[in-house]
């Protein structure tokens, strides 16, 4: 598709700078819509915005309007917003990190404790393979445009050593604690990537790896949280939450639970079929 002569937007920090309809197309294109949809959606995004327009607001149309043509499409297209949406906690955002990381083979605790050399250290995700072991800090953010900056791998590379010399020590260890991870809904900054590089910690954050970040892992193991259920209100999806029920696999091999939170038979037919078509993409 043609790249439109593009204009500016407001993003949510107040900043201006030009909208790219070829970023639009290819989110779209992520979500499964089809040439026909995508062309539908650019011209009606063309024919209604305005200079200055809110970046959240240009969303919400394309979404709304993806919705009317495929309700599962754009449950794919709301991702970003709904890992957000699992919030105010990090824990659901941990759980969806350790089912991920169960697909990838490893053995997985979510939310342990560890003695390190100096102090014990709460880590939010323990994977092991093999021999090897990987404490994985998973940092959440309910505003999906805060970047994770330094001082968090900084920090997380400080924790890891301590851990490590604990961990590590004896020779009847049956692993070895190899690397540290941190795990990111969000960007991280440049000089977060540079010095986790420097110093050996794996970073996976939203699109980073370029073409291999958190988004591409959900979409390859159809990990999606039930919070991009279009089906669902946003009062429903908490209380979901709330029930421990995190994943849309989840919800579909736990549907009953549905008829305990007192959904009506037609409701609950409604949301297991969107789910299920989005379980068998």
């Amino acid at each position: 598709m043609q790249e439109l002569e593009p204009f500016y937007i407001t993003k949510s920090n107040g900043t201006q700078e030009p909208f790219s309809f070829k970023k639009l197309e290819n989110s779209l294109k992520r979500s499964g819509a089809t040439q026909e949809e995508i062309k539908i959606i650019i011209t009606m995004i063309k024919n209604t915005v305005y200079n200055g327009i809110s970046s959240k607001e240009i969303y919400k149309k394309a979404f709304q309007q993806l919705r009317k043509m495929n309700r599962v499409y754009a449950s794919k297209y709301s991702l970003k917003r709904a890992i957000a949406d699992l919030g105010p906690t990090g824990y659901p955002f941990e759980k969806l990190i350790g089912a991920l990381l169960k697909h990838k083979g490893y053995d997985v605790q979510v939310g342990v404790v560890l003695s390190g050399d100096c102090v014990n250290h709460e880590v939010d995700v323990l994977a092991k393979k093999h021999a090897d072991a990987f404490p994985v800090e998973c940092k959440f953010h309910s505003k999906f445009n805060t970047s994770n900056n330094v001082k968090i791998p900084l920090y997380i590379h400080a924790r890891f050593l301590d851990l490590q010399k604990k961990w590590n020590v004896g020779s009847n260890k049956k692993t070895t604690l190899r690397q540290a991870w941190i795990v990111s809904n969000t960007k991280f900054t440049l000089e977060a990537i540079k010095y986790a590089s420097c110093v050996g910690i794996r970073l996976l954050g939203w699109n980073y790896p370029e073409n291999n970040g958190i988004n591409q892992h959900i979409d390859k193991f159809g990990l999606y949280p039930i919070t991009v259920l279009t089906s669902l209100t946003k009062r429903e999806k908490d209380l979901l939450v709330k029930q421990g029920v995190i994943l849309v696999k989840e919800l579909v091999a736990e549907h009953l639970v549905l008829h305990k939170m007192g959904f009506t038979p037609q409701k609950s037919k409604q949301v297991l079929a969107e789910a299920k078509k989005l379980c068998s993409l």
